[in-house]
């Protein structure tokens, strides 16, 4: 029996058993072909609450489990990510607009979340501490308690587990709230792998819905930890809200992320991890080359080279045939893609690839000569756009790339390793990768920006462990000391 060809979770929602929603149903839809895939249950504020009320008991008795038990069931779920890869592969490529590729990419990553996961469970979480009297003092870290995780479309397995499972293995519980449009496999996958997996009933409870839902998580007074991935603006507003509630977030938002090519770079090379990072899953990562800073002297190659590579890609549907691109993931994201580029043109922003679309399908785009006057290159575009500008010295990239109000990602093309390690000094970011682009992600490794781009890390057992749990010292006497009251 396949992973999602039972009809039970059709028009429902999932807190340890699948039921209606009280948001009513909503449709799985494929950007590709406007297909509907499937139906899936919808949650309102009050589901929120009674999830709380279930997940809360059975986190109990989950932190009070052996480790080696949890992780036990997190090994199970990396294994059964790999045994249903064809059929989670087709849900994500249909309902998320990717690719099969990045839908395999997607599988092996959550498998790979779910072992470092595993690992985590059964680290030291603590350590001995000095004491000036008689007594043992430690610090240890406890679960957090209740964990809600807010997921994207974008990379929607890899952007809910990448939370989901190192909570779990930490001995929390989870509600998880996946973005309408991926629901089934930002969601409905995940719920199904980790009750096969053997994920305590109502442990794990999958909440889809919209803004109420979101706010209804956040203001849950058993919700302790908010993870969430998504846009500046929603980050900024979840952060102010929880704020009163002194709930902790972690929020990993947007980027304009730069890629700085030095005048000693191999140019093909350099245009080559461009291309990947401005174009991979249509541009839609927040990880993504926005703004491409190259040396005067490559500036004219490099901008040829780009428009080559953008308009040999092919861009189709990702499920039925092997396309380098797939749909952007609806209307109102191609509206804000194809405004982007034609206002970069108006003002001034020559169009040397791409700018075209039929239907969702938007054709990777180069925008050379652009400056601060372009809408593409100073903000966000979350589309297949790449934006090129060519600077004089590295001191002069250095402003450019330290321009923006966000700082996630980071790319340094150079044979120079002392000048790249410089430039990582100055400018202010939470990732950077030193001859490569800007989208690089592992398991093991911790993910977050800095100013407009979030705060907090996910990923790596530290910062998993500081994301997840709560610090608590504990000293220990013999004895009761004799108080002087």
């Amino acid at each position: 029996m396949g992973l999602l060809d039972t009809a039970d979770w059709s028009g429902n929602m999932f807190s340890g058993r699948w039921h209606p929603g009280r948001g009513g149903v909503a449709t799985a839809i494929e950007p590709a072909t406007g297909a509907t895939l499937g139906t899936f249950g919808v949650a309102d504020a009050q589901d929120v609450v009674d999830s709380a009320a279930v997940a809360v008991v059975a986190q109990r008795a989950w932190a009070a489990r052996n480790a080696f038990e949890r992780a036990a069931v997190l090994r199970r779920a990396a294994e059964l990510f790999h045994e249903h890869a064809d059929e989670i592969v087709e849900w994500t490529a249909r309902e998320s607009g990717g690719t099969r590729g990045r839908g395999r990419l997607e599988v092996s990553v959550c498998a790979e979340e779910c072992r470092e996961a595993a690992a985590l469970a059964t680290t030291p979480y603590g350590e001995l501490l000095r004491s000036p009297q008689p007594r043992i003092s430690l610090e240890r870290r406890v679960p957090a308690g209740l964990v809600a995780v807010i997921s994207p479309f974008n990379v929607p397995l890899v952007l809910s587990m990448r939370s989901v499972a190192p909570a779990l293995a930490l001995g929390n519980a989870v509600l998880l709230k996946p973005d309408m449009r991926t629901s089934v496999c930002g969601g409905v996958v995940l719920a199904r792998i980790l009750a096969e997996a053997g994920v305590p009933s109502g442990l794990f409870h999958l909440l889809p819905g919209g803004i109420d839902v979101g706010s209804a998580l956040i203001d849950e007074p058993a919700v302790r930890v908010v993870s969430f991935t998504g846009s500046t603006p929603a980050g900024r507003a979840i952060g102010a809200r929880a704020a009163g509630s002194f709930t902790r977030t972690h929020l990993e938002l947007g980027g304009n992320n730069a890629l700085i090519v030095a005048g000693d770079a191999d140019v093909e090379a350099a245009a080559a991890c461009g291309a990947f990072g401005s174009f991979t899953n249509s541009g839609q990562v927040c990880m993504g080359v926005g703004r491409h800073l190259v040396h005067e002297s490559l500036y004219q190659d490099y901008v040829a080279i780009m428009a080559k590579k953008a308009d040999a890609l092919t861009v189709g549907d990702g499920f039925r045939a092997e396309v380098s691109l797939g749909p952007l993931i609806d209307n109102k994201q191609l509206a804000r893609v194809s405004g982007l580029v034609e206002r970069s043109v108006a003002a001034g922003a020559r169009l040397a690839a791409g700018g075209t679309h039929e239907g969702l399908f938007f054709r990777p785009t180069v925008l050379a000569d652009c400056t601060d006057e372009t809408p593409a290159y100073t903000e966000e575009v979350f589309g297949p756009v790449a934006c090129v500008r060519k600077f004089s010295t590295l001191d002069e990239a250095v402003a450019l790339a330290s321009d923006t109000e966000f700082g996630l990602s980071l790319g340094i093309i150079t044979n120079d390793l002392a000048a790249a390690m410089d430039i990582a000094d100055r400018v202010s970011v939470g990732l950077v990768h030193v001859n490569d682009q800007t989208v690089n992600d592992d398991p093991n490794a911790p993910f977050g920006g800095v100013g407009s781009s979030g705060f907090g890390r996910v990923g790596g057992a530290r910062a998993n462990v500081e994301a997840f749990t709560e610090t608590q010292w504990i000293t220990i006497r013999t004895t009761p000391p004799r108080r002087p009251l």
